[in-house]
Order: structure tokens, then sequence, then C-alpha cells
């Protein structure tokens, strides 16, 4: 146990680098994204897998952006060095450097820079009261009873939709409010078509707010203030799926869901019909199981439950034969056990005698094979093929003539008796005998 003044202060935090990086780029993103910016491009370069890395830059400042092939893709123009333009994007911190990059969606050439700056400020307004706070925002049902769905009647997104939610859900109804999605009188139109759907709940249990893409001013009715607080107030959840997957909108931001084309809102709440009834055969199967293995069981204990309710006079008879038996088997098997013990001591008188000729016969066969060794081992064996064994004087074997001098005294013992010898100092062959014995 540790013990610490109540008053002191805890030390800083100690952050893993890797964990730092990932928390600024958290932040960045829940503060800031997506963020619009407008520059002059500089060091615009084309890697050859086709995305595209350069700076924004203006007079006081610089930001690294990258944008990725499928963005890239979707240019109308070839940007250059020192091209005056507006992005959007998202802010994220490459962690392999810990270098803050834009990760660009969408590049246009600057000149709608007043509606960009208009979008901002009321985004950061209505993000400020809490109208974008993701604690408000529902779950989507996973089978609806009808969708509602608030789009033009000319609009390529209605056919879009229909045919997505006919083909996977074409048993749930579809609700149509239709509303002009683009000019003066848009804003109005969707917000009337909306509480019309909410008067519906909880017949229309989620509402899809639906158009394709365009340019910022096509875009602008879904920017709208009043539409954005008429989307927080509705009692479904909303799902919007305004412009294409770089688009955005204030509606984008206030729905519960943001869907990055039409189809795809459809997609979000039409789970496939076959899905359902695959799960519901499923469903089917293991209650047909559950169901036969409970009556299984049920009819065995009733079978049970029926025997022990048979008459006392045949459990008694059954168990007297069984009791004679049991009997029986003991009876047998003492005499059995008998006839056994008589036959022990003739089965002994009978295997004796070959039982010990045969250990006989084994020992005396593992007793030649211990002297042939023994004789193999016999070091005159060596001396009878014409090796002699030298030693000096004391006895010592001498195996190497490094170690002998001139007049040293050598006996060679041979098979048939021993030859004492002298080295001569002339003789470089070895010692000369000089008698033998």
């Amino acid at each position: 146990m540790s013990f610490r003044e109540p008053n002191a202060a805890p030390g800083p935090r100690v952050w893993a680098v890797g964990a730092l990086c990932r928390a600024v780029a958290d932040a960045l993103d829940a503060r800031f994204n997506p963020v619009s910016v407008r520059g002059e491009i500089s060091g615009f370069s084309r890697a050859s897998s086709g995305h595209c890395y350069f700076s924004l830059k203006d007079e006081s400042g610089q930001l690294r952006c990258a944008m990725f092939r499928r963005a890239a893709g979707l240019l109308d123009f070839t940007p250059r060095d020192g091209d005056q333009v507006e992005v959007r994007g998202r802010l994220a911190v490459y962690e392999p450097r810990g270098d803050l990059q834009l990760v660009v969606e969408s590049l246009r050439r600057a000149g709608q820079g007043a509606l960009f700056e208009q979008f901002l400020q009321r985004k950061a307004r209505l993000e400020a009261e809490g109208l974008f706070d993701p604690a408000r925002k529902r779950p989507l049902p996973s089978m609806p009873r009808a969708v509602g769905v608030v789009t033009s009647l000319g609009a390529a997104a209605l056919h879009d939709v229909v045919t997505a939610l006919r083909r996977r859900v074409p048993h749930i109804p579809v609700v149509l409010a239709p509303a002009a999605v683009q000019g003066a009188n848009a804003p109005v139109e969707l917000v009337r078509a909306l509480q019309s759907l909410y008067a519906l709940e909880p017949a229309v249990d989620v509402i899809l707010l639906v158009r394709g893409g365009g340019s910022i001013e096509d875009l602008w009715a879904f920017n709208d203030e009043t539409l954005a607080r008429t989307i927080v107030q509705s009692p479904v959840p909303v799902i919007s799926g305004v412009g294409h997957e770089t688009d955005f909108t204030i509606a984008d931001f206030c729905a519960d869901l943001r869907a990055p084309t039409p189809t795809a809102a459809a997609e979000l709440v039409s789970a496939p019909r076959d899905l359902w009834l695959g799960a519901l055969d499923l469903l089917d199967e293991r209650l047909g199981d559950a169901l036969g293995g409970r009556l299984d069981v049920l009819g065995q204990r009733l079978d049970q439950a029926a025997s022990r309710l048979g008459r006392p006079s045949g459990l008694v008879a059954r168990q007297q034969l069984r009791l004679a038996h049991h009997a029986q088997r003991l009876h047998y098997a003492v005499l059995s056990r008998r006839e056994r013990l008589a036959q022990v001591p003739q089965a002994i008188a009978a295997d004796f005698p070959l039982k010990f000729s045969r250990a006989l016969a084994q020992r005396r066969e593992r007793l030649e094979r211990v002297a042939l060794r023994l004789q193999l081992l016999d070091p005159t064996l060596v001396l009878q093929r014409g090796y002699a064994l030298l030693t000096d004087e004391a006895g010592h074997a001498i195996v190497s003539s490094q170690n002998l001098q001139a007049g040293d005294a050598v006996l060679a013992r041979l098979s048939d008796g021993a030859v004492r010898m002298t080295v001569d100092p002339g003789d470089s062959t070895g010692p000369r005998p000089t008698s033998a014995r």
C-alpha cells in the first residue's frame, strides 16, 4: 500500500506515440469534420496509383492534402500549381509521420466562397446548439411497418429508392410525400412533407429524405435552418440520402443516419425478404426439434411410470427368477473353482522337468556367450598375429617413438616370450634387440 499527501497533484499522463496520434485524430474528427478550405495549390503531383498529393496555402499558412484515386476520378479539370480552389474533406493525422493532413473528398475552382462561408457559419451555430449531438440519434427499426419517402416526383432518386425497396422488401408499404428538392420554395415544401409523415407515426416508423447529386446551389435547400430543426423534431428515425458520397449538407448532420446515395438509404431500411424468410425457417426448424425432443422425453417418462404401476405379483416373480439365476451361477462357479484347484498339483508335476530343462539350457547358452566374449578380449590373441607389446623398465606401455631416447631399454613382449631391446642412436627405425628370454 502506498500513501501520498491529499493535496499532491497527480503526474501528467504519459502517452504512447501511436495512441497520442490516434487521440489527436479523433479530436480533429469530432471537432472539425467534414471541413471546407479555400487556398492556392502548391506542389501538386499525381502518383502512379492515381492518388494526388499537394499543399493548400495562403499568406498565413499551409496544409498538406491527399486526394485518393476515387475522389480524383470525379474531377472535371486538371489542378495545377497556383490554382485557387475550394476543397471539402476530413482532417486526419498521418500516424507513421505524425503529420496533419486534409483528406480531400471533393475539389473545385474557387468562386462559390460566399455559400461555403454561409454553410460553415450555419453548421457551426447549429452544432453549438446540439442539433448534431450523436447521443440523440436513434437506431433504425429492423423491420419497418412502412417507409416514408420525401423527394421530388420527377427525381431520379425516387426511382432508385422505389426500385431498391421493391427488390428487397416488396411486402413493406412505401408512403411518398412529394416536395421540391431545389429552388426557392424547396425548403418550405420539404418541411411540409416531413410534417405530413410525422402525423402518420407509428404507422410510418422510418423516413428517407433523398435527392440526387448536384452543385452547392442545387443542394442548398437541404442547408435550410428551418428544415434542420424540423428533422431534429422527427418522432421517428430520419435517413438523409442527399447527393453523392462526397456531398454534405446540414440535413446530413441533423438526420439520425447519413447514407452516401439515395439507393444506399433505401438499402439501410430493407434487409432482403429472403434473409428474414431464412431466419424464420431456421426458427421453425429449431422449434420443431425442441418440441419433438420434449415429447420423446415425456413419452419415455410415461412408459416408465406405466411399467411401475404393473401388478405386484409380476414384479415378485421377476425378482424370484433373477434370484434363482444368480444362485445357479454361484453354484457352478464353486464347482469350477474346486476342479481347477484339484488339477493344479498334477499340472505342476507334469510341467516341472520340461521347464527345468529349458532353464538349464538357457543358462548354459548364456555361459558360452560370456566365455566367447572373454576369449575375444585376450591380448595374447593379438600377439599371435605378429604384433609385439613394448614397455619400458617400469612396465609402462610405449605408444609413441617421441617418448624414446638413445640408449633407453625397451622390453618387447611376443606371443611366446619377451625380448629386451636397446634404442640405437644410429637406427631411426626403432630399438635394436639385445637379448631374448
